[in-house]
Order: structure tokens, then sequence, then C-alpha cells
């Protein structure tokens, strides 16, 4: 068996195939994508010229699979210079490449023959020892090795990802009789390490986990509808945030898999099953009648839902014509509302008895019961099954926990007052006094509580401050213990939010690290990092011409980067999700940033009419000077342009790869796969910095373009001001900018101390936040969540 793999085959360049090729260049592993050989010319290869026996024309399907990764959305690649790790080919010209391979995924049509034909290809040219492996969503993974060599079957198992491969965290593993335990146990620790993923082992059953019980559930939806005459827009506002779901909800995720997907998906379950069982999963004639149609969802501009300028419109079923979007109003909704979690509005909606109440207990418990129905059949335990609908399909909580959830006795006498079998053993463990599936970090299998396993690169901090190891905490941060001598400082407040109390806690956490730990982590497992200041807290108090309170907390949050940056410890930041504004300037002073992949970095000020005020304009600069090469001749006004330009521009990264290029991390800040492993690649970071016998930078002055810089920097604005793209506000905000950027009213060149550049930075915020066009602006943003030009 290979030690490590290397280099990948992804056999198969459609959305998928292209997508898992994609995300193994993110994570550095080159590939070879192969695809069929076209049997016609199309016509621009006529006009072209070109023949059949042309490698362009031969390579057509991967190339252009190549090509569509640049335009996807969401981003496949997380830099589009890591589409240069993806080689294109062909099935018939490239196949010798597969000896070079260490593992070999095929992702061909959902077709038995045609991918035993392909494995039987394969054989012929992979080397002994390499793994392969089949993406599909359904077919059975034993008949596909069938006839195969011993050691190809002691090496193949199913890997299915879910679409898209980059940001669905959810990989079932799926191995047959024949897998060497070894393949097995590399390939879950591979995709958890390097392929950031969440590995669930699934049984060889159809459609395995997530998508056995999500189609299930999505189809019991579809059913419920047409029998409540509820419409898709009312369903949507019930089985979406409210209940723990993706925004997405039903019928907005249906119109976004694809109705031709999940058709597809649907018959092949319906296939190989019996009963009842069979029943639920016969879709619809209404849904094949759309895809008929081509309303297969977002990919072809209608499904479920279409748009009519900025009116979204819904489908109605009983007519196949669209009205306008509807949402489902009940008091058990409101009520709902004021619950405090999840759990708690899940409990209150489900027993409710409105039409709201109703329809979700109708959808909701059979896929309880039919989820404890399957445990042993598609999984060993009700864990797994949980793990795959929340990292597969975005559930805030399994159907194991959301039966916890509710109450497993109550419901329970509700579910056979109604006429629904629970399985023998779900009664049985309530029997044995047992009225939970979970209790604390075990969970209910077979008889007894087992210890749910933990991974020991996931830190978990609610469980770490349950056990009492909170240094210091106020309203908004604590200072928390996380072992081996390293302190974390975790953020707390609304959206992660920056106001006095996190200042407070970060300069105290400062000082606690240099006299009693090894170094210090800023990171959180919240919704994001840190969206910024506490937009709310400088409005109000501007508006009641409180300035000197917000010149405080200004000023106050400068002098803690500044410690930071000069702390005897090392300090860590451990950015992920939005890290913007004030999130992205805890970060910039930090001895090393440690970012999730999934990070999205940037300075956006201007969207409320400010620019940064906590020394992001400095440290942003001078990363950029920092990261011109040694021997390069500095061009001091393209470095100030750059940062003048992503600032103004309020650019922000779409993931930790281009948080680097943009100059936010340096080439020796790390960027984490798994975003489970983040604190723990963060606290690694600090101990090796300590380790390695730590020291702060030294401080030195920083060379500005000043006066005539100034004027070099404005050029762009003032072009964009008199073409109208721009208004005048926007320029007073690219002047104050620019003013800061340049060093103010210097001689070029000039070099000049940390502190001057935040003291003109600071009087440059305050000044903007006294204007009345920017507070209409803050206004916005509070009242809309979107930035207004005025």
């Amino acid at each position: 068996m290979v030690q490590h793999i290397q280099k990948a085959a992804v056999l198969g360049s459609g959305v998928m195939g292209s997508g898992i090729a994609a995300h193994l260049a993110n994570i550095g592993i080159p590939s070879i994508l192969l695809d069929i050989v076209p049997r016609d010319l199309s016509k621009e290869e006529e006009a072209k010229g070109l023949t059949l026996n042309d490698r362009q024309v031969r390579n057509r399907f991967s190339e252009g699979a190549l090509k569509k990764l640049l335009k996807h959305k969401p981003a496949p690649l997380t830099s589009k210079k890591n589409l240069s790790l993806i080689t294109a080919g062909n099935l018939e010209d490239d196949l010798d490449q597969l000896q070079d391979v260490d593992w070999i995924i095929e992702v061909v049509v959902e077709n038995l023959e045609v991918k035993k034909q392909v494995f039987e290809t394969i054989e012929k040219y992979r080397k002994p020892g390499s793994i392969v492996s089949s993406n599909t969503s359904g077919i059975s993974i034993e008949a596909m090795a069938a006839g195969c060599s011993e050691d190809f079957r002691k090496h193949f198992l199913g890997t299915h990802f879910f679409n898209p491969p980059r940001y669905l965290k959810l990989l079932e593993v799926i191995p047959t009789k024949d897998t060497a335990p070894e393949v097995l146990e590399y390939m879950k620790t591979f995709g958890e390490d390097t392929l950031g993923k969440g590995v669930v082992l699934a049984k060889d059953t159809p459609n395995f986990i997530g998508n056995r019980i999500g189609v299930y559930g999505l189809l019991k939806t579809v059913q419920e509808m047409l029998a409540s005459g509820l419409t898709p827009g009312e369903v949507d506002s019930i089985t979406g945030p409210l209940i723990g779901r993706p925004k997405s909800a039903t019928f907005r995720t249906l119109d976004v898999v694809g109705l031709d997907t999940f058709i597809h998906v649907a018959d092949n379950v319906y296939e190989q099953v019996e009963g009842e069982e069979k029943q639920v999963f016969e879709v619809p004639e209404f849904m094949r009648k759309m895809r008929e149609n081509g309303w297969i969802g977002a990919k072809s501009g209608q499904g479920f839902f279409k748009k009519e300028g900025k009116t979204v419109l819904e489908l109605h079923p009983e007519t196949m014509e669209y009205s306008e979007q509807k949402k489902l109003a009940a008091a058990s909704i409101e009520m709902a509302k004021q619950q405090k979690g999840t759990a708690a509005k899940l409990k209150s909606l489900v027993y409710a008895n409105d039409k709201a109440g109703q329809f979700l207990w109708k959808i909701i418990a059979p896929v309880l019961v039919y989820s404890a129905e399957l445990t042993g059949e598609i999984a060993d335990d009700i864990l797994a099954i949980d793990q795959a609908m929340k990292w597969g399909f975005g559930w805030s909580q399994g159907p194991f926990e959301m039966w916890d959830a509710i109450g497993v006795e109550k419901s329970i006498e509700k579910m056979e007052a109604e006429g629904l079998s629970v399985p023998a053993w779900v009664k049985e463990m309530l029997a044995n006094g047992n009225t939970s599936f979970y209790q604390e970090d075990s969970f209910y299998n077979k008889g007894e509580y087992k210890t749910i396993p933990v991974n020991p690169k996931v830190i978990d901090l609610k469980k770490l401050k349950k056990q009492g190891n909170v240094i210091k905490s106020n309203s908004g941060a604590s200072l928390i213990d996380i072992g081996d001598g390293v302190a974390l400082l975790e953020f707390h407040s609304k959206s992660n939010a920056i106001g006095m109390d996190i200042v407070q806690m970060m300069d105290y956490a400062v000082d606690e690290v240099e006299k009693n730990y090894k170094g210090l982590v800023i990171g959180n497992q919240g919704k994001n990092f840190c969206v910024g200041a506490n937009l709310a807290m400088i409005l109000m108090e501007v508006q009641d011409d409180n300035l000197w309170d917000v010149e405080m907390v200004v000023k106050g949050f400068q002098q803690v980067a500044m410690k930071v940056k000069y702390s005897s410890k090392p300090v860590v930041a451990a950015p992920f999700a939005m890290t913007l504004g004030g999130g992205a300037e805890v970060c910039l002073p930090a001895a090393h940033i440690q970012a999730s992949t999934e990070t999205y970095m940037g300075l956006v000020e201007v969207g409320v009419g400010l620019i940064p005020g906590g020394g992001g304009n400095k440290e942003l600069y001078i990363r950029h000077l920092e990261q011109m090469a040694n021997g390069v001749q500095l061009d001091l006004q393209n470095v100030a342009n750059k940062v003048f330009e992503m600032i103004a521009m309020a650019n922000v990264s779409t993931s930790g790869e281009e948080a680097r290029e943009n100059n936010f991390l340096f080439k020796a800040d790390g960027v984490s796969v798994n975003p489970d492993h983040l604190l723990h690649d963060a606290k690694q970071a600090a101990l090796y910095l300590y380790e390695s016998g730590y020291t702060p930078p030294k401080r030195k002055n920083i060379p500005v373009v000043g006066e005539s810089g100034y004027a070099m920097l404005l050029l762009g604005a003032q072009s964009m001001l008199k073409s109208g793209y721009i208004s005048e506000h926007d320029l007073k905000i690219a002047q104050k900018l620019a003013y800061v950027i340049a060093g103010g009213k210097l001689p070029f060149g000039t070099e000049v101390d940390e502190q001057y550049l935040l003291d003109l930075e600071r009087e440059a915020f305050l000044s903007l936040c006294k204007e009345p066009k920017t507070q209409q602006r803050m206004q916005h943003m509070l009242a809309k969540g979107k930035p207004l030009r005025n």
C-alpha cells in the first residue's frame, strides 16, 4: 500500500470530477484529469480545421472542465494558481500515466457496467498498492470490484464526496469485504487530516447514509406539502434556520442541487427497496414534468422558484404555474423565534397545534423513525448517521440529536398514537431507563453508552470551559488555558464584534501570557472569527456626541494591537470565515497567522464610510513592504498604491490562500484545511515559536510616500468621481485613507515611527465618524446588512 498520496488521477471531468481535482489542487496534490475521447467534432473544431486525431480535440472534455473551474461559483479553487496542478488528458492516450499515481478516483457516469469496464482497464495500468476508489453516490461498491484482482480489491473502496467538494465537509468512506483494514484506516486519516473532511464510515447500501436519509426527508416534505396545500415558499419559510437547517431549506436546496440529479438519486433507492419505503421514494409526477420542461433549478434558471426582476416567484404543483413567493404565518413560528437555541425552537414547534407545528411534526417524525430503522443497516451506529446529516446536509442537529431535543418519551407516545411503528431497539432503550440517545460525551449503541471518539487534533472550547479552564472572562471575551502552556483568547460578543470589553481582555491576555504561559492563541469556534468593530456602539456614541469615548476605544484597540505585535511571547491568530475590519486588524500584528482554508479576510471599513482605525492601514502597508524579495529595488509608490486600492475597494479574500496572495498572510503563515483542527494547529505554531527561542520583532521606522505620493494615490479616485463611479463622500473617504497611507505632508521616502501613522489613522477615523453621510452608512449597514452609497 502507498505510504503517502503524492499524486492522483481523477477519471471523469464532470462537475464532481473536476471539483475533486480542484480540491486536491487546493491542498497541493497534483492530479491528472481524464475523460473520454469525443466521437464527433464540434462546430468550433471544424471551423479551425481540426480532426478527431488532434490532441486538442481528444482532450476536449477535460480541457473544457479546467476552463469551467475558473468560472464556477462558488469557486472550486482557493487560488486560480492551483489550476496549474491539474493536467488534462483522456482515457485512451494517457492511461500509462496511471502508473505514476498513488490514488485513482473514478467519477464516470453512474452506470455499473461502464464503471466495471473502467476498472478492468485501470487494472492494466495501475501500480500495485495504489488506492482506487469510486465517487459513486449509490451504486454497490462490492459489485464494482467483482472480478478484479486481489490486489485491486484490497486497495478498493468508495469515497463519496458531497458537492461542491471544496465546501461540503462530509466524505463517506465505504469499504468492501475485501478492503484491507490498513487501507481503510489510512483513507480515514487522510480524509480528515489532508483532505480536511469529516469522514463517516458507511455500509454498502443504496445511497449510503446522507443521501438515503436526506432524500427520504425531502420526498416526505414534498408529499406532505401536496397533502396540506402549502406552497414551496411557505414550506421553505419553516424548514430552514428556524429548525436548524440551511437557509436554502427544502425547495431552494432542490433548485441548487438540480432536479435531474435529485430524481436520479431517488430512483436509485426506489429500484432497490420494497414496500412502504418504495412508496416514499416514488418521485411525484409533477417533479418529473418539471424535469421534462427543463425546470430543473438554478442551472436552468427556474425550478421550484424563479425570479422576474427582483420578485421571487414560486411554483404551484397543482397548476404548474408561478406566482409571488409566500411565507407561512402561524403563532407557533413567532413563539419559536422567542426561544433560545435550535433545540428549544424545535421542541416548541413540533408539538404546536397549528398549521406550522402539524406540518413540521409530519415531516420530522417519520425521518426520526426511518433513521432508527436504518441504524445498523446503513451505518454501524447513530453517531455516524448524525454526523453524515450535519456534515453533508448542513443540519445543525442530526436525527438522533433532534429526537433528544424534542424528548424521546413524549415523541414516541405521539408517534405510536398516530400509528408510526418505532423500532424495538429504541423502545428497549427507554425500557432500560435510558431516556436519551446522548449523555454528555457518549452515545447509545447496542444496549450501552459508548464514548464519542475524539480526534486529538480537535480542541473543544465549550468542554474546556466546563472543566474550569477559564483564566478570566468578561462579557466579550474569555482567556482559556488550552494546555501545554498555551492560553487562548476567545471572543464571544454578538457576531464577535470588538468593543471595549474585548480590548480590555486582549490587554489582560498579553500581560498574563508574558508572565505565565509559552504563547497565546487568538481564536474561537463561533460562526465567524470577527466581523469587525461594534458598529452599533460607535454609532450610538457618535450620535450622543460622545466622540471622546469612541476615541478611547480606538486608541485602546491601537495600543493593544501594538502590545500583541511586540509581546515577548508569541501570539498566534487563528482566523476563519468572516475576518473583516477589526477582525483582520487583530490578526495582522500577530507573530503568526494560522488561517482556515475558508478565511474571508479584508479591511472593509469604507463600506460604512470609515477607514480602518485599529492599525490595519499601517500593518497591511508594512506587510506589503516586508514581502518584497531581497535584492529587488523597492518601489514605494507601487506598494502604497496597492495597499490604498485594497482598502479603498474593500477587497476581501475568498480563501486563506488568497489572503496570502493579498499579503494579509506572510509566506511563513499557515493554512489549515480541516477547520476542526485550526485551534490545534495554531497552538502547535505557538509552541514551535516558543521552543525555537521566539523574540519579538524590533521596532523600526517605516518609509512613506509623503505629499507627492498622496497626490498620486488620489488621481484614480478623482477620475472615478468625474466619471460618476463614486460619490463626493466616497472621494472624501479616499482622501482620508490616502493621507494615512502616504504618511501626511512629508517628503517622499521619509521614515516615520509606527505611532505617527497610528495617530494619523485615528484622527482620520474620528473625523469620518462625525460626517452625517458616514453615520447614514453605518445606520444602513446595521438595518439592512449591506452598504449604502450616498
